[in-house]
């Protein structure tokens, strides 16, 4: 079915950075390029702006037929959006229920904590680093303008979600917690495949699922991200995570630049 979506549609994922041939700093951007990837989809990469997407935030793409165009917003949407059409695969549809109980708890691990505790490492304790990245298109003044924006926004949803409330020797440990958990499913699942050539799955099974895009774009984040040194430092000390990377990077993105 995939071959009918590239065939009939134009895809363009928006992915909030000017530069191509490379990862982005946006987990959820390298979790739609893998999904995509995942399902032998082709598409496009344009930068777009947060402001010009449905959702105000990217990624998100459009999708181009016959002259029309529709957009389409939020990660995990638009992966449900295009399964539901027959244009991807159901990674998950040959799980147990318990199997996909902890594929749902991973994602939600890494996208509904983790995200917070890096946001804040980002936003937070390396702040100008990550100013300069993501405004490096807009004059100087108003980076300072938009910035300090963007750093409010971020501190406030940080308060209201639970992060905000931690200091930030207790955020520090609980995401390193996180990453300990995750490379543990990791290194049991490289272990368990030992024999095996190219991509393992953080799942332990013969093909990915749904989780491993999610763990995929959080690991890559992580080791490409200037505005997170102690992430970048603890991701680089566990040896399965590296080599879970560079195996799907191998396979699936070998046309982008690595991270060393």
């Amino acid at each position: 079915m995939a071959a009918s979506l590239k065939s009939a549609h134009n895809i363009t994922v928006f992915r909030g950075f000017p530069e191509k041939g490379c990862y982005t700093w946006s987990p959820f951007v390298t979790k739609l390029e893998a999904r995509l990837r995942f399902g032998n989809i082709s598409y496009n990469v344009e930068a777009g702006s947060p402001l010009k997407g449905p959702r105000g935030k990217v990624p998100y793409i459009t999708l181009e037929r016959d002259g029309q165009s529709q957009s389409m917003s939020d990660s995990t949407l638009i992966a449900k959006a295009f399964i539901e059409s027959g244009h991807l695969e159901d990674l998950n549809r040959r799980l147990s229920a318990v199997e996909k109980a902890q594929d749902l708890s991973l994602k939600a691990l890494l996208e509904d904590r983790l995200y917070f505790y890096q946001g804040h490492e980002r936003w937070v304790l390396n702040y100008y680093t990550m100013r300069s990245k993501i405004l490096a298109s807009v004059p100087w003044p108003v980076q300072v303008i938009v910035g300090n924006i963007i750093y409010n926004k971020v501190v406030r949803n940080m308060k209201g979600q639970g992060t905000g409330s931690f200091t930030t020797e207790e955020i520090a440990i609980f995401r390193r917690e996180i990453w300990e958990s995750v490379n543990a499913l990791v290194s049991a699942a490289d272990t368990q495949h030992q024999d095996r050539e190219g991509p393992f799955w953080v799942l332990g099974g013969d093909a990915p699922t749904e989780a491993d895009a999610v763990v995929f774009g959080f690991v890559i984040s992580g080791l490409v991200c200037e505005a997170s040194p102690e992430t970048k430092d603890v991701v680089n000390s566990y040896p399965a995570l590296v080599k879970y990377a560079r195996r799907i990077h191998d396979k699936y993105f070998p046309d982008y630049q690595g991270w060393e």
